[in-house]
């Protein structure tokens, strides 16, 4: 009757001596491989995509058909430094910073165009 009130208690051997290091290389290699893990699947694909952008916006020119990132479509007008003119409509011109263009598109589609 008294096992139900009082829990058996069990000793504890003594702690195993410890390895040679093994366990701090095996917790460097996991280490290594999530860090391995998380570069290939989240900032090489950034960096990638960055680059492309970066590259589409540098040879944008008078004339290229763009979509913004605010969603508003227009035509380049001039191209400066750092920003572009944007005809949104006839007579009007809005300026933009280079790096809000989203992408560029051919006339009467909306996918994006491959130059």
């Amino acid at each position: 009757m008294l096992d139900l009130f009082v829990s058996t208690a069990y000793a504890q051997g003594a702690p195993a001596p410890a390895g040679a290091g093994g366990d701090t290389i095996f917790t460097l290699m996991m280490f290594g491989s999530l860090i391995m893990i998380w570069w290939l699947i989240v900032i090489r694909p950034q960096a990638k995509a960055a680059r492309e952008h970066q590259k589409m916006v540098s040879e944008l020119k008078r004339g290229d058909l763009v979509i913004t990132k605010s969603g508003m479509f227009g035509k380049v007008a001039a191209v400066e430094e750092s920003a572009l003119l944007i005809e949104v409509s006839k007579g009007a011109k809005v300026r933009f910073l280079k790096d809000k263009v989203a992408r560029t598109y051919l006339p009467g589609s909306d996918e994006p165009s491959d130059s």
